[in-house]
């Protein structure tokens, strides 16, 4: 199949290249448009108890809460100075009642926790008109009336926060962020990869690839945001994996393509044959990654299944532009892949220039037959090192995002913290219920209905107080107040002690708030993780075993990716969580790990992983079928595999490392997380664990029992060739064999 794929894309090679372009027009036109249509946040299960809270209290009561915090301060002026109400007055009565729902400032209420201890700075809480993106547009209207020159005229500061500020400044960041990354990185990856390529032909070949998979994969993003919410977020995912990608398959393709041209006939015949090979791995590794990606589709929060939309489209559209694109590309250069050579130079100044050998006994090669040698100790050792760095994973405390995933000194940050040390603690507890009852609220049975509900709830061990705050109809919100740390584990069970308060007969009570929401979230991921384990784990192990025809070889492929990924969620406990290196790394550390991101880090290395795990055993299963012997098979495919996964790595690594310099904190965290489990997997696990697992597996790497191997030779995804010349073809191996 892979082989008659190259064929066609040789003869129809300059209409792939003209669709390809019209394409990219399209994407680039329409495509990019999804920016302007994508959402912030997106962390809460919108099945949980506490977002129906949220429903019915916006339903029945209309949308409180503070949308927009304007902090104003003074050297000079109090609070109780009538020139200081009046500015601030004055600003906010001028603001638009279209935007501007309900205002809350001291001068209106009384209220002390809008004062700060010195009496030198106040608040004020508006709330802003619309959905999510209107309410962010509102702040953008109506930033510069708040801080008007009338207020710097009585001597008054004004610094804008709170949760519509802080998600615009996150999103701003993120996209600021991304802009940077590409800065940093496009010029690095041009050189290494003409460095690595050996020629400026066919250094151009990956980034055609990569630009075709992210404008491809902004396309279908856009698609989709047209039938679901889709977060900003998605960006981040859809650059790393489209240009990683990208990369992989190109450094795959164009080696083996560079091999095939030195001993084929002609161009067509070397096409053929490198699709037929690189293709068919390619479309494997392409579809593995994919398929741990989709796991991330299995979670109903908007975050999640927008890296799982965005990453997904990346890959495929990667995957569909290394088999078409790429080998049309191939196809129109034929031996002038090599055109504009940069060897020579590098011959000059390095002393030679860098080449890939085939020879048994290369670097790479020799390095598999050293590990071979001593299996159990390469092993044993390699094994012990990787568990000990994922231990401090078993501290692991999970908890949401706040103001500090911004950086130090961001002016809605500044807001929240200087509230938080500077002022009393407000009367607004993390924990909240949205009472329904049978009767209306002013009526006496409804009245003493819920009154009896607020004592029960204000007897609960850990409250520190029970208040109605708003009622309308036969819905009441109460306020449930608690002294700790609103995301801590304590939080958390308090919401469940509040739960199991008996709602009012014949009633109903929602129990929300910033503690449930983070419980919520937590409930939903743990119930859900083991069902995306399950499918990516199945589904992988289906798919490896069609490819390489062995029932040892996918479970190795698995535990091999768990080692990996507990060495970098250690790392991320260590780090991120305890806060070491974080000078270094410039966050704020919070005692804890954003719930979501692990889960993101699993799916997205997983991927990546299986992704060179592929590449590596592709040749090594392509060596056993030509020769029977496991132990050349597997230094042969190390060395025809390591420099190109080597390389693949390195070129990741700088797409990545320059994310990981984001300015919000749990995006840092992704490309930390990617960093380490890349440089683990790539090195230790594929140089030295692969080698000696191998080894000590011998011809049990190859084993599946005769009814599997008997559907691997009927439906396995490989092709009918003829291997090498001048190298006798051995039936493929299925079982039993050496």
């Amino acid at each position: 199949m892979f082989e008659a794929l190259g064929r066609v894309m040789y003869r129809r090679r300059r209409w792939v290249v003209a669709l390809t372009v019209a394409f990219l027009a399209f994407a680039g036109i329409w495509g990019t448009g999804v920016f302007g249509a994508m959402t912030s946040g997106g962390f809460d299960d919108p099945g949980s108890e506490s977002t129906r809270a949220f429903q019915v209290a916006e339903r029945e009561l209309g949308r409180g809460g503070g949308d927009v915090v304007v902090l104003y301060s003074s050297d000079e002026l109090t609070v109780d100075d009538p020139a200081y109400a009046s500015a601030v007055e004055q600003s906010l009565a001028a603001l638009p009642d279209e935007v501007v729902e309900e205002a809350v400032t001291f001068f209106g209420t009384g209220a002390p926790q809008l004062v700060s201890e010195d009496r030198r700075s106040t608040y004020a809480v508006l709330t802003l008109a619309g959905d999510p993106d209107q309410r962010t547009e509102g702040l953008e209207r109506i930033e510069d009336e708040l801080t008007a020159q009338h207020l710097d005229e009585q001597g008054l500061e004004t610094q804008i926060g709170g949760g519509t500020t802080i998600n615009r400044d996150i999103d701003e960041r993120v996209s600021a962020d991304i802009a940077r990354a590409e800065t940093i990185s496009m010029p690095i990856l041009a050189v290494l990869l003409v460095v690595i390529f050996g020629s400026l032909a066919a250094a151009a070949l990956p980034l055609a690839i990569g630009v075709t998979a992210i404008l491809g994969a902004f396309t279908a993003l856009r698609g989709f945001s047209m039938v679901t919410d889709v977060s900003i977020f998605a960006v981040n995912i859809v650059t790393i994996v489209g240009l990683g990608l990208a990369i992989d398959y190109g450094l795959f393709v164009v080696s083996r393509f560079r091999e095939e041209i030195r001993r084929q006939p002609d161009t067509e015949t070397a096409l053929a044959r490198t699709m037929a090979t690189a293709g068919r791995t390619v479309a494997v590794s392409g579809m593995t990654v994919a398929i741990s990606l989709a796991g991330l589709l299995i979670f109903p929060q908007v975050f999640l299944r927008s890296m799982g939309f965005g990453g997904m489209s990346a890959v495929l559209i990667a995957m569909l532009a290394a088999l078409t694109l790429l080998p049309a590309l191939l196809a129109m250069l034929g031996p002038r892949v090599d055109a504009l050579s940069v060897r020579p130079w590098l011959r000059r100044v390095f002393g030679r220039a860098p080449r890939a050998t085939t020879d048994e006994q290369g670097a790479w090669a020799r390095i598999a037959h050293s590990v071979m040698r001593r299996p159990v100790i390469y092993t044993v050792v390699v094994t012990a090192v990787l568990v000990v760095l994922a231990l401090p994973f078993l501290r692991v405390q999970f908890g949401g995002i706040d103001e500090r995933a911004l950086p130090e000194g961001t002016e809605s940050r500044v807001v929240a913290e200087t509230i938080r040390a500077e002022f009393p603690t407000s009367e607004d507890g993390p924990i909240d219920a949205v009472v329904t009852l049978p009767g209306a609220v002013d009526s006496p049975a409804g009245g003493a209905a819920l009154q009896d509900y607020v004592d029960a709830v204000a007897a609960v061990p850990g409250v520190e107080g029970a208040t109605v705050v708003d009622a309308a109809g036969n819905t009441a919100h109460v306020d449930i107040a608690y002294a700790g740390d609103p995301l801590s584990a304590d939080a958390r069970e308090l919401v469940d002690d509040v739960r199991a308060v008996p709602a009012p007969d014949g009633g109903q009570a929602l129990v929300g708030g910033q503690s449930a929401e983070l419980k919520d979230l937590l409930d939903s991921l743990a119930a859900l993780l083991p069902w995306m384990a399950v499918f990516v784990v199945a589904t992988t192990f289906v798919l490896l075993f069609l490819a390489f025809g062995s029932l040892v070889l996918p479970i190795k492929a698995v535990v091999m990716n768990v080692l990996s990924l507990g060495a970098s969620f250690g790392a991320l406990v260590w780090i991120f969580q305890e806060g070491n290196l974080s000078g270094f790394l410039d966050f704020t550390p919070t005692g804890f790990i954003e719930a979501t991101q692990p889960i993101l880090v699993l799916a997205i290395v997983f991927g990546l992983s299986m992704d060179y795990e592929v590449f590596l055993m592709s040749r090594i299963r392509e060596q056993y079928d030509l020769t029977g012997d496991n132990t050349t098979a597997v230094a042969t495919g190390l060395q025809r595999t390591g420099g190109i996964i080597t390389s693949a790595a390195l070129l990741l690594l700088v797409v990545i490392g320059a994310f990981s310099l984001s300015g919000i904190t749990f995006i840092k965290m992704i490309g930390v997380a990617m960093l380490i489990a890349i440089v683990v997997d790539a090195t230790v696990v594929r140089i030295l664990l692969v080698p000696a697992t191998m080894r000590l597996l011998g011809r049990a790497n190859w084993w599946a029992p005769g009814p599997l191997g008997r559907l691997y030779a009927r439906y396995g995804i490989r092709e009918s060739d003829d291997g090498e010349p001048g190298t006798e073809r051995r039936e493929p191996a299925l079982a039993g064999t050496r």
